[in-house]
């Protein structure tokens, strides 16, 4: 009897996770703003209570919250259009460097490889090609649709209209004082991780920029917030950063130790905040496997994209500290814990 019950519990988990998975991608225009909505309530999680101290109405908390993120947001959009200002106001510049660049290279390829290339249009021509218009409206329409799905479900939470810890109480731990003492841990735990991660990646970006500066490489705006962004991605984020802004100073800079230098001065500047400061202010609670890490972003970008990349380190957090509670699945929390203080960015 006993037997046939383990049987059975075996069969419907080889049903049920693949079909979690399944949901999870599908309903991805969902779970993905309700993610970021929980880390962004996280992160404002302390101005309510101290506003509740204060005997402030929530209502008027959410509003106040709310105003601080647009605040955020529209800075964000600021910057974004000043860098856009300077990317029109140097793209024929920047594009005549490149199409020269492009085409010695052909040229070096041709002679010592034999490789053939194909008469094609100018990059600013594929740069604005219809098909690349259309790409990009959809993306905005895609990513303003997540935005206002995002505020919705921000506005929930911090309602308290979706409450994790009565979740974790009534479905997973059934246990009063365990749940409480868990999602105590997983709020102190993703907050540390969100303002950990914020300013390592301002401060990536901040620097990035900088550098572009000092080298006088074009659009530093759009370098340093790109730098921003990226290094959201644990591990990847930090070679991705390095070796597209190597590629586009090799157009402007002369292959000579002005580039040399550049080159490591941005890998000096992520191994800096990503390797060195990061897992300093992150501590032992944030240690999770390099293999582990790698893996999880790879199943999380499969599934969500570069949502999931970005998601793919808290939320592994989240599992790891959901499966400590458990004896039977601590050997599995064991394992996604790593030796080291916590994965780097370079």
């Amino acid at each position: 009897m006993l037997e046939q019950r383990r049987t059975t519990n075996m069969l419907l988990l080889v049903i049920v996770v693949p079909l979690i998975f399944y949901l999870l991608k599908i309903l991805s225009f969902i779970f993905i703003p309700l993610i970021f909505s929980m880390f962004i309530a996280l992160l404002f999680l302390p101005i309510m209570r101290n506003l509740s101290r204060r005997n402030v109405p929530k209502f008027i908390s959410i509003i106040i919250v709310l105003l601080l993120v647009s605040a955020v947001v529209m800075a964000g959009i600021e910057l974004v259009k000043l860098s856009s200002k300077q990317i029109m106001a140097n793209n024929t510049e920047f594009m005549a460097k490149a199409e020269v660049k492009v085409a010695n290279l052909k040229d070096y390829l041709s002679e010592n490889f034999g490789a053939e290339f194909e008469e094609d249009q100018t990059m600013l021509g594929q740069l604005f090609a219809k098909e690349n218009l259309g790409t990009t409206f959809g993306f905005l329409r895609t990513f303003f649709t997540t935005l206002l799905m995002t505020v919705f479900f921000v506005v929930l939470w911090l309602a308290e209209s979706i409450n994790v810890h009565k979740l974790l109480n009534s479905t997973l731990l059934k246990r009063r004082h365990t749940s409480i003492k868990t999602f105590m841990k997983i709020e102190k735990d993703l907050i540390k991780f969100i303002k950990v991660k914020f300013l390592v990646s301002a401060l990536t970006g901040l620097f990035t920029g900088l550098m572009c500066v000092f080298f006088d490489v074009s659009f530093p705006i759009f370098w340093g917030l790109f730098a921003f962004v990226i290094n959201f991605v644990q591990m990847v984020g930090s070679f991705i950063s390095v070796i597209l802004l190597s590629i586009f100073a090799f157009v402007e800079l002369d292959p000579t130790s002005n580039l040399f230098f550049f080159i490591l001065s941005i890998t000096g500047v992520q191994v800096l905040f990503g390797a060195i400061l990061e897992p300093i202010f992150m501590g032992k609670s944030f240690s999770i496997n390099v293999i582990a890490v790698l893996v999880m972003l790879m199943f999380w970008g499969f599934l969500w994209g570069i949502p999931g990349l970005i998601m793919a380190i808290p939320i592994t957090v989240f599992i790891k500290i959901i499966l400590e509670q458990f004896p039977s699945t601590k050997v599995i929390a064991s394992l996604l814990s790593g030796n080291q203080t916590n994965p780097s960015d370079l």
